[in-house]
C-alpha cells in the first residue's frame, strides 16, 4: 500500500501562502529597519552638529564656602549660553549649584569661576551646557 503525498505539485497552483507571507515580512522588516536607521542618524546629527557649546572642568580648588572652578568652554563664534556646575560634600549632598553665562565672539573661553557653597564642597561637576 502506498501513501499519498501531502505536498502540492511544484508550480501547479502558484505561490503558497507561506512564501507570500515571508515576502511581506521581509519587505516590512526592511522598511522598518531603514526608518530606524534614519531616526538614529537624525538624532546623532543633531547631538553632534547642533552642539554649539561644550565645556570641561580642568581643575577645581575647594574652600569652606566656595569652589574655584577652572572651566574650559568651546563654542561657536557669536553663540551665547550657559553652563551649569554643582558641588557636593563628602556625604554626597549637594552644597552648591550655579549657572555661568558665556557670550561674545571668542570660540574658546578659559575662565576660573567661583561656585558659592553652603558647606565645604569636595567636587566640581559640570552638569551640562546649553545655548540661549
Amino acid at each position: 500500500m502506498s501513501t499519498a503525498s501531502a505536498r502540492l505539485p511544484e508550480g501547479r497552483y502558484g505561490r503558497s501562502s507561506d512564501e507570500a507571507a515571508d515576502r511581506k515580512l521581509k519587505i516590512t522588516g526592511a522598511v522598518l529597519g531603514a526608518l530606524l536607521l534614519a531616526l538614529v542618524g537624525y538624532f546623532a546629527y543633531h547631538y553632534v552638529v547642533k552642539s554649539e557649546i561644550s565645556a570641561q572642568v580642568v581643575a577645581f580648588d575647594a574652600s569652606a564656602s566656595a569652589v574655584q572652578v577652572h572651566l574650559e568652554v568651546h563654542k561657536d563664534a557669536g553663540a551665547s549660553g550657559y553652563c551649569t556646575l554643582r558641588s557636593q560634600a563628602a556625604s554626597g549632598s549637594e552644597v552648591g549649584r550655579a549657572d555661568f553665562r558665556f557670550s561674545g565672539p571668542a570660540t574658546e573661553i578659559d575662565k576660573v569661576v567661583t561656585l558659592r557653597t553652603t558647606a565645604r564642597g569636595t567636587t566640581a561637576e559640570l552638569l551640562g551646557c546649553h545655548s540661549g
